[in-house]
């Protein structure tokens, strides 16, 4: 699975991202009452036709979008102008059954063909819209900013790894050296294509290899605990969103601190959504330490090119905790 599925010019959009839904909603409200803007003088009757219109807009619009969710996966399967004609013929079939059983009781404000004319009309619209927005994200935008961000994550692995090791060669040289064989087969991770979906089983082996190199530098004062019996490894995910973030918390919660200090890794699978939360302690004067926003800003939006509005990055302070959660939606390896 790669990051070029996500940013095809000539396909039509996911129906089922929530972020496609959200600018359709709101591209054909918009249009609707721009619409009546301009054929209504005055407020007052604006108002009152606005009303009258998204009355019988919403069903439309929810039903439209009902049956695309359900079809998307066929739809996806179309060249690009015959899934524009399939949609468009979806619009007009929705907007002809519902003017019909308005006409039936009485209830049909315009004529059969204008209202088909302005569905086709809307439908068009948003499709246009939504292909310019996946153009501005073309690939070679996308795996540019990938690679950026991707850019910030390895020098700080680099340095904190290459501490961890450079700390036992005098007092544990065999110890070094298996370390140095985990740092390279960490490394081979990092510099595989990152573009491409990995499962989350390979994510959780690169943040137990982390965790593994950190303790030779830290020791007993850092304490891991693993939540993972729920945790779907087969969930396909982007490479290197947990590290950092597990970087972080060894970081912000443990290397100040002069005692033991434990860090909650916890991952599940809830529903149609995997939820992973990584928890250490608080300590409050370092909260404003460098590189805590930079790490979570680069999370939330590599997120975003993958999963649009579709994923979550959530912080919070929980009594002496600080708690950092991602949510994103549920793939299967097969799917």
């Amino acid at each position: 699975m790669s990051i070029k599925q996500n940013f095809t010019a000539d396909a039509l959009p996911d129906f089922r991202n929530l972020g496609v839904v959200a600018r359709i909603l709101l591209g054909v409200n918009a249009l609707a009452f721009a619409a009546v803007l301009v054929a209504v003088p005055g407020w007052d009757a604006a108002l009152e036709r606005i009303l009258l219109v998204a009355a019988r807009l919403e069903p439309a619009l929810a039903m439209t979008l009902a049956v695309l969710f359900a079809l998307s996966p066929a739809l996806g399967r179309l060249r690009y102008w015959h899934g524009v004609a399939a949609v468009v013929a979806l619009a007009l079939a929705v907007s002809g059954m519902l003017h019909a059983a308005s006409a039936a009781v009485g209830d049909a404000a315009t004529g059969l063909p204008r209202t088909l004319a302005l569905a086709a009309g809307a439908a068009l619209l948003v499709l246009a819209y939504l292909r310019l927005l996946t153009r501005a994200y073309s690939p070679a935008l996308a795996e540019a900013r990938l690679q950026a961000l991707q850019s910030r994550i390895r020098p700080h692995f680099l340095f904190n790894s290459l501490n961890a090791v450079l700390s036992l060669i005098r007092r544990d040289p065999r110890r070094a050296e298996q370390a140095l064989e985990d740092l390279a087969d960490l490394f081979r991770v990092l510099m595989q294509d990152n573009r491409r979906f990995v499962p989350l089983a390979d994510e959780i082996a690169l943040l137990e290899r982390y965790v593994n190199l950190e303790q030779l530098r830290l020791g007993a004062r850092l304490v891991v605990a693993w939540e993972l019996e729920t945790a779907p490894r087969d969930a396909m995910m982007p490479p290197m969103v947990l590290q950092p973030l597990l970087e972080n918390a060894i970081y912000h919660g443990i290397e100040p601190g002069t005692g033991e200090g434990r860090i909650v890794v916890h991952i599940a699978r809830r529903g149609a959504r995997v939820l992973a939360r990584i928890d250490n302690p608080y300590i409050e004067e370092q909260a404003n330490r460098a590189g805590n926003r930079m790490a979570l800003e680069n999370i939330r939006e590599r997120l975003q090119l993958f999963f649009d509005a579709e994923a979550r990055v959530e912080t919070r302070v929980a009594g002496a905790r600080y708690v950092v959660e991602i949510e994103m939606p549920y793939r299967a390896a097969h799917a």
